[in-house]
């Protein structure tokens, strides 16, 4: 499974939030600067040959649908972030947040009480 570009995951996120769509309905849900159509059904066929989307054609449009789930795609590139920039430490990504204020003691008392349920 290859990383994707911040706009490829961008689209990515519109197809996981619709189930299914064509360019001009992701171009509708885009925030910001649009891009041009052609350049964004470009991105979408991008997707297609990385193998995080398929189609379904009607006449001479597609409308497409995510084949990874957003799920697995997490998973897969939250595992590599914790690898490259935390020496695969869960412990220092939650230390980052703790020194960063981005997570409260009782956010941690909750992920100790899942912790010792999942035991």
């Amino acid at each position: 499974m290859q990383k994707l570009t911040n706009k490829e995951e961008e689209v990515m996120k519109i197809l996981w939030r619709l189930e299914k769509a064509f360019v001009k309905e992701i171009m509708g849900e885009l925030s910001g600067e649009k891009p041009h159509y052609n350049t964004l059904s470009t991105i979408v066929r991008n997707l297609e040959e990385k193998d995080y989307v398929g189609h379904e054609a009607f006449g001479n449009t597609h409308r497409y649908f995510p084949l990874v789930t957003k799920e697995s795609y997490r998973k897969k590139f939250i595992n590599s972030t914790i690898m490259d920039y935390y020496d695969n430490s869960y412990k220092s990504l939650v230390s980052f947040f703790a020194k960063e204020e981005k997570i409260s003691a009782e956010e941690l008392r909750e992920i100790l009480d899942l912790i010792e349920k999942n035991k």
